[in-house]
C-alpha cells in the first residue's frame, strides 16, 4: 500500500509508524504539514492509497480528505475532541485512556472512528512520557487495525462488528495557563506534580522563581527526609538546589523543579534566550548559588526515594555481581556538566567489584547526545560562544564515551529502555553489547543537524559492528531505525521484551547469568586482547582527533549550516519544506538524455 504520512513534525510517534509500516512492506513517504497547497501537491505527486496523520495541528484540506482516505491519530478515547487531550486527561486524573484513529472530515476529531486502543495511565507519569510510551504503543495497534479495514477504491471502511460505537463526544478546548495555575499556598505536592506533568514538553506551567515569571518543567517529589529539613519554611519558598533543579516548598512537602523557560512581558519582551528551556540552576545561577546544595551519593539504598539524575545499584552475589547505572537526563540531552557527571560516575564505577555493568540511560531516552539548548544559550553569555560551547560539550561527551570503551575488566551492556539519537547512539555502541526492546527508535546519524560530522568515536564503534561501507551508508541516509531493523543490520545485538518493564527485567536476568557464567574469564580475556589489537592498529586517540578535526570545521568553519540548524531546532522554527530524504515523492526524476545516438 502507498501511505503518505502527513505530520506537523517528524516526531517520535511518526518515526515509529514510519519504520513499522516500511517493515510491513508498505511504500511510505512523508510530507510535513506546511500549507494546504503543499499537502495537495504531495498527494498529487505520490498518489497514496491513504493519508495517515499521526501528529497534526491544522485541519487537512477538504480537497484532500474528500477524495482520499485520510486517517488521523487522536491521543484520546472515542468521543474525546480537542487539542489538549492528554493535558485534560492527566489533570482529571484518569486511570484509563486510549488512542483513536478516525477519518478526517471538516471538523476536528469528528470523523468516523476506524479503530481505537485503550491503555492504562501510568501513575505520576508526565504527558511526554505517556505519549512516547503507552500512547505510541497503543497507536501502533490502533493504526494496524484501521489499515486492516481499508478497502481500495472506497472512502468508507470495511465493517468491524467488534468496534463499539463512540458516544456523542465532547469538545475540550485548548487548556489555558489560568487552568494550569499552581496555588502554592493551597495545592498539595501531588497536585503540583500533576499540573506540571500535564504541561510537560509544552507549554509548561507559568509560575515564578525568584520573583521572575517562568514556565516550569521536569518536576520530581522531594523525599520525606529532605522535607523534614524545611518544616518551618512556608509554601512557595525556594529551599535548596541539586544538579539542575531547585527545591520549592508545597503545602505538604516539596518539589524539585528541574527545568524552566523564562517568560517575557509586554514591558520587557523575552530575550532570544528567554524561550530556551534550560536547567533551573543555570537560568537562576546567581540566586541559586545562595541556596544550600543537597547532594546525594551515586549509590543509594534500594527503595531510597531521593531523586537525582544519576543512580547506581548492584545486584547479585560476590563474584557474580551486576552494576546498573541510570542516567536520566531531561529529554536525553547531555550538557557539558552532565557529561562530566556521567564520566565521574563511570570512573567511580570502575572501583566497584562487579563483573557486568549495565548502562541503562533514562526511561524515555537513552541519550540524544550534546545539549543543543545549552549550547544555544552560551552565545548570549559574555566571553562565550555557541562554537566554544559545542566544542566543550562534544569533548565532554567523548570523555564519557572513552570511559566505556576502555572499561575492559568487565562486560558492558547498553540497555536502551528509550530512544537514542546522534551521539547518544554512539555512546551506547561503545558498550560490548547493545540491547533494546521493540518500541525503541534509533537515529544513528548526525547530518540532520546541519551536516554535522559527529564524534563519540563513531568511526571506530560503528565499522567494527557493520563494516565501513554499511557505516557510510547508514550515516548518510538520515532515517530512523526501529530496534528490529537495527538488529537486522547489525547495529544492535538483540531486541527483546514487550515493553520497557519486561525489557528491564530480562536485561537484569540475562546480565546476572552472564556475570556468573563459567566462560566469563575467557570472554574478558578475549575482550582485552581485542582492545589491545585495535589500539595497535589505530589508537582511539587517532579516531577522536580525526573526528574532532571535522567537528572543528562544523563549529568554527565558514559553513554556518550547523549553527542555523541548531537555532531552528531549539526555537522550533516551522519548516519551510519537507527534507528530501523523507519526501520520497519529491525525488527529482532523472532528466531525459539529450545526447544523440551514435
Amino acid at each position: 500500500m502507498r501511505i503518505l504520512l502527513l505530520t506537523h513534525s517528524f516526531n517520535s510517534l511518526t518515526q515509529r509508524l514510519f519504520g513499522l509500516l516500511r517493515q510491513q512492506g508498505h511504500q511510505v513517504s512523508v510530507e510535513l504539514d506546511i500549507a494546504d497547497a503543499v499537502t495537495e501537491e504531495a498527494v498529487a505527486l505520490f498518489k497514496p492509497d491513504l493519508v495517515l496523520a499521526p501528529f497534526l495541528k491544522r485541519r487537512i484540506p477538504e480537497s484532500v480528505w474528500s477524495r482520499t482516505v485520510c486517517l488521523v491519530v487522536h491521543p484520546g478515547v472515542p468521543g474525546d475532541r480537542g487539542p489538549s487531550a492528554l493535558d485534560w486527561m492527566l489533570t482529571r486524573g484518569e486511570a484509563q485512556w486510549g488512542v483513536t484513529v478516525l477519518q478526517a472530515v471538516a471538523d476536528f476529531d469528528a470523523g468516523e472512528v476506524w479503530a481505537w486502543q485503550p491503555f492504562a495511565v501510568r501513575p505520576q507519569a508526565t504527558k511526554s512520557s505517556i505519549y512516547r510510551r503507552e500512547l505510541t504503543q497503543a497507536a501502533v495497534v490502533a493504526v494496524g487495525r484501521a489499515l486492516a479495514r481499508f478497502v481500495p477504491g472506497q472512502l468508507t471502511p470495511a465493517q468491524d462488528a467488534q468496534l463499539a460505537a463512540p458516544g456523542a463526544g465532547q469538545w475540550h478546548p485548548l487548556m489555558t495557563q489560568h487552568e494550569r495555575q499552581i496555588d502554592w499556598a493551597q495545592d498539595s505536592t501531588a497536585t503540583v506534580l500533576r499540573k506540571i506533568a500535564a504541561a510537560d514538553g509544552s507549554p509548561g506551567v507559568l509560575d515564578q522563581l525568584f520573583s521572575q515569571p517562568c514556565r516550569l518543567f521536569d518536576a520530581h517529589p522531594a523525599s520525606p527526609a529532605i522535607v523534614r529539613q524545611f518544616v518551618d519554611s512556608p509554601p512557595g519558598a525556594l529551599l535548596a538546589r541539586r544538579g539542575p533543579a531547585l527545591l520549592k516548598r508545597s503545602t505538604d512537602g516539596a518539589v524539585w523543579i528541574g527545568h524552566v523557560r523564562l517568560e517575557g512581558s509586554p514591558a520587557a519582551p523575552a530575550r532570544c534566550d528567554g524561550v530556551l528551556k534550560l536547567a533551573a540552576t543555570r537560568v537562576f545561577a546567581a540566586p541559586a548559588a545562595a541556596l544550600p546544595e543537597l547532594a546525594v551519593p551515586l549509590m543509594r539504598e534500594e527503595g531510597e526515594d531521593e531523586w537525582d539524575e544519576l543512580r547506581y545499584r548492584e545486584v547479585g552475589t560476590d563474584g557474580a555481581r551486576v552494576g546498573w547505572l541510570d542516567f536520566e537526563f531531561h529529554n536525553g540531552a547531555m550538557s557539558e556538566r552532565q557529561c562530566q557527571r556521567l564520566c565521574e560516575a563511570l570512573q567511580w564505577v570502575r572501583t566497584r567489584p562487579t563483573q557486568v555493568l549495565v548502562l541503562a540511560g533514562g526511561a524515555d531516552f537513552f541519550s540524544n547526545g550534546i545539549h543543543l539548548h545549552d549550547i544555544e544559550a552560551a552565545q548570549r553569555v559574555a566571553g562565550d560562544s555557541a562554537a566554544d560551547a559545542s566544542w566543550r560539550n562534544i569533548n565532554a561527551m567523548n570523555d564519557a564515551t572513552l570511559e566505556v570503551l576502555t572499561l575492559t575488566d568487565r562486560i558492558t551492556v547498553a540497555a536502551l529502555q528509550g530512544n537514542a539519537g546522534a551521539g547518544g547512539c554512539f555512546l551506547a555502541l561503545a558498550a560490548d553489547l547493545v540491547w533494546a526492546h521493540a518500541g525503541v527508535v534509533l537515529n544513528p546519524h548526525y547530518k540532520n543537524m546541519g551536516n554535522l560530522y559527529g564524534s563519540e568515536y563513531w568511526t571506530y564503534s560503528l565499522p567494527r559492528r557493520i563494516g565501513d561501507a554499511a557505516s557510510r551508508a547508514l550515516m548518510q541516509q538520515r532515517l530512523p531505525l526501529s530496534a528490529p531493523e537495527a538488529v537486522a543490520q547489525g547495529v544492535l545485538d538483540d531486541c527483546f521484551g514487550s515493553d520497557r518493564a519486561a525489557f528491564a527485567s530480562q536485561v537484569l536476568e540475562r546480565t546476572l547469568a552472564m556475570a556468573g557464567a563459567a566462560d566469563l574469564a575467557a570472554r574478558l580475556q578475549a575482550k582485552q586482547a581485542q582492545r589491545q589489537r585495535d589500539e595497535m592498529l589505530k589508537p582511539l586517540a587517532s579516531y577522536r582527533a580525526e573526528e574532532l578535526t571535522q567537528m572543528n570545521r562544523n563549529f568554527y568553519g565558514f559553513d554556518p549550516s550547523y549553527h542555523v540548524a541548531r537555532h531552528h531546532f531549539v526555537f522550533r522554527k516551522p519548516h519551510a519544506w519537507t527534507p528530501r530524504h523523507l519526501a520520497l515523492h519529491r525525488e527529482l526524476k532523472p532528466a531525459a538524455s539529450s545526447a544523440k545516438p551514435v
